[in-house]
């Protein structure tokens, strides 16, 4: 890490820096992976010896209704189990939904980087908008990010260390700030996106027969989602740049992370105006493709176009034709490209780094399809459940007792749809029978279900995060992220908590 301002440090700076210490003496995160991997085997094949199951209710994607099912642990040292381990290895990494959201981001975010399109933008940005503010600005894009899925871990992030950069700024502060606004606030937006439809329909279906009437739309936490948005921006705006930019202290430039550089001369200054003409350009044709009545992008059996539509689903590929297009057209307006064969090679520069995240990600991709299939996550999650059901106490407290679980469990069920398709058939009609609504327990689930993701390592996004460490200090590992991100986990766990139960207690509708 660069060198720390002088003075003395709080106490939190110095159990942060212990963390960090720790941490990172852990080994290389393809390692760790290897290690849960063979920790995972273990302890399942002792639980399934021990004959340790489980009965909850369960929602059934395939026949639309709610089912009593029992799971027990399944060991990978069985014979069916190493049937498992043998037969689903290559399909566990090609059905990874990283690795393809990764290498699509990165055809378009590469020639828009390696043409220089990224820097520019920031540069004018820093020079249109009041240096008090970027952080403000990063930290809100990044939370409205989520609306085009994973896209966010792979392109605002690596963007907030280039722009903490261009204002002479520790890289690391930014990377940190944009962490924390995608994946801490990750269930939350001011837009309806493609997860609100799933986790709206598996509370629908959650509710017992004589309170169908009580069944919530996709808007019905709309009011809590942009109050989040706005609450939680300046929560880690202020934690960025109040804890973390002060205990990082000056960058030093010990990577491989450019100098910082401020200006547009004039030739990037053209290439901006063909890169708008490019924005203009791929925004009329995906407007036709999606705004007609009937267009193709379209739900095609609703017709909308928020939610759960062709276009809402796959916004990725918008985004890696968007980055892609103005990318090219800036570096040729710019002339820092000359023609398409510049733009080919500027792709083949982009996926050819990739090539020590694959590895990592086919190792993760193998410890979480095995961990999966040993059934301990879901086991655990129904567990704890049932515990909380059985608990005699009031709403508010149970509400509190519910986000808290939901936290826990994060740690090693990162899946926001999977764990609502077991919480959901629980708690929504224990909640219902206490007079709660069932948008608020879809309400304390979102508050539960993020903020956990910037510590857990089983995040498929944590371990790419410290690669864009690494990029600004060889130092960087698993430790350093941790460290970074605690405090994040502190703020934006306490504070949308207090706001989620006030609001509550107030009896301010959640949505629409």
């Amino acid at each position: 890490m660069s060198e720390a301002i002088p003075g003395p440090k709080s106490g939190m700076q110095k159990v942060l820096d212990v963390v960090e210490r720790v941490g990172n003496r852990v080994p290389h995160p393809a390692v760790i992976f290897l290690l849960l991997i063979l920790g995972t085997m273990a302890v399942a094949h002792v639980l399934s010896l021990m004959g340790v199951s489980a009965t909850f209710e369960q929602y059934n994607e395939t026949t639309g209704k709610l089912e009593q099912v029992t799971q027990s642990v399944r060991s990978l040292w069985s014979a069916e189990g190493v049937r498992f381990l043998y037969n689903s290895m290559i399909p566990n990494f090609m059905s990874f939904t990283a690795v393809g959201l990764l290498i699509a981001a990165m055809i378009g975010a590469g020639v828009a980087e390696e043409a220089g399109l990224v820097k520019a933008l920031i540069r004018k940005l820093v020079v249109v908008a009041p240096p008090w503010a970027i952080t403000y600005i990063i930290v809100f894009v990044g939370i409205l990010s989520s609306v085009a899925a994973d896209a966010g871990y792979l392109v605002l992030i690596p963007l907030a260390g280039i722009a903490f950069l261009s204002l002479g700024r520790h890289p690391l502060a930014g990377i940190a700030a944009g962490f924390a606004a995608v994946a801490g606030a990750f269930t939350v937006n001011m837009l309806i996106k493609p997860l609100d439809a799933v986790l709206t329909e598996f509370t629908n279906d959650a509710l017992p027969a004589a309170s169908k009437g009580l069944a919530i739309g996709l808007t019905a936490n709309l009011w809590f989602s942009i109050v989040s948005v706005l609450v939680l921006t300046l929560v880690i705006s202020l934690i960025t740049e109040r804890i973390i930019e002060p205990r990082l202290g000056a960058y030093k430039g010990t990577g491989d992370g450019e100098k910082a550089e401020s200006g547009v001369s004039a030739e990037e200054s053209r290439g901006l105006k063909f890169a708008g003409l490019a924005l203009l350009g791929v925004i009329a044709f995906f407007a036709l493709l999606t705004l007609p009545p009937g267009a193709p992008l379209r739900n095609p059996d609703t017709g909308a176009v928020i939610g759960d539509s062709p276009f809402m689903n796959q916004l990725i590929v918008f985004i890696m034709v968007t980055f892609l297009a103005t990318g090219a057209a800036f570096g040729l307006g710019s002339g820092k490209m000359k023609g398409i064969t510049d733009i080919v090679k500027a792709v083949e520069k982009s996926l050819g780094a990739l090539g020590g995240l694959l590895l990592l990600l086919f190792i993760i991709a193998q410890f979480v399809a095995y961990f999966n299939y040993t059934n301990m996550a879901t086991i655990l999650a129904g567990s704890i459940a049932d515990t909380l059901q059985g608990a005699n106490i009031g709403a508010v407290w149970l509400l509190l007792g519910f986000i808290i679980v939901v936290m826990l469990l994060d740690l090693l069920l990162t899946g926001a749809i999977a764990k609502w398709a077991i919480f959901a058939p629980v708690f929504v009609p224990i909640f219902v029978a206490l007079g709660v609504a069932p948008e608020a327990v879809l309400a304390a689930y979102r508050v539960g279900d993020s903020p956990i993701n910037m510590i857990t390592p089983l995040n498929a996004y944590f371990a790419m995060v410290v690669v864009f460490c690494q990029k600004y200090d060889k130092n960087s590992g698993v430790g350093t992220v941790v460290a970074l991100m605690l405090p994040f986990l502190i703020g934006i766990s306490v504070l949308w908590t207090v706001l989620f139960l006030l609001w509550f207690m107030l009896g301010i509708p959640f949505g629409l």
